[in-house]
């Protein structure tokens, strides 16, 4: 077994997903936010379109969703798909699928404030925008960070659904390594490179959850 090629390769395919994970969340994030007011929205046909939108994309597979991504500018609009849109329509898939789990959690979160401070915040002179950014949308953050850390450990793994359009990450290089190697040794390593990667991101969300205890 050569370990500098088993690391080596695992080392770029890590490079992959952490770029899947990143990208995926630079763009969900804001997303779910934009879908949870049109989920909250008082306009029926905005309300009910943003609904059936997360309806579809938590009741579906993502691996499927990847593929509808994928084939869908040819079969749908004949257009030529080219190598370079295997990546672009992986992260377009899993921003629009995390963007609907994340739009339900900030949903939750802004309905639990209690009503009373808005009134308060009403009659203290602060604006709609005021009061949502100043009082409610730090305590929300707050409020939110366990279900968001659940979905971001999630997405750690879920970056392995990848291998659907041929993007090579992590564990799509451990699997051709055990394969060429006849080893599980590639294997193993992938499950302790996921392991680190998660208390990296679970780390990191706890340290959040304490800079936000303020607002408990």
């Amino acid at each position: 077994m050569n370990y500098y090629l088993l690391f080596r390769q695992l080392g770029e395919g890590m490079l992959v997903s952490v770029e899947i994970f990143t990208l995926t969340l630079l763009f969900s994030l804001p997303l779910g936010m934009v879908l949870a007011f049109g989920r909250m929205a008082r306009n029926g046909i905005v309300r009910n379109t943003t609904k059936v939108y997360i309806s579809i994309m938590r009741g579906t597979p993502l691996m499927l969703q990847l593929i509808v991504v994928y084939f869908a500018p040819f079969y749908v609009f004949g257009m030529k798909i080219s190598n370079g849109y295997r990546f672009v329509a992986v992260i377009l898939a899993f921003a629009l699928n995390y963007a609907a789990y994340f739009a339900e959690i900030y949903r939750a979160g802004i309905e639990s404030m209690p009503r009373g401070q808005y009134e308060a915040a009403k009659v203290l002179g602060y604006g709609r925008t005021q009061t949502f950014m100043r009082i409610i949308l730090p305590q929300v953050i707050k409020r939110v960070l366990p279900p968001v850390t659940n979905e971001t450990i999630t997405l750690v793994k879920d970056t392995s659904l990848a291998f659907v359009l041929a993007v090579v990450e992590m564990f799509t290089a451990a699997k051709q390594l055990a394969a060429k190697e006849t080893t599980i040794i590639p294997l193993m390593v992938a499950g302790v490179f996921y392991y680190v990667f998660n208390l990296v991101v679970a780390t990191f969300m706890e340290y959040l959850e304490e800079r936000f205890r303020y607002y408990r």
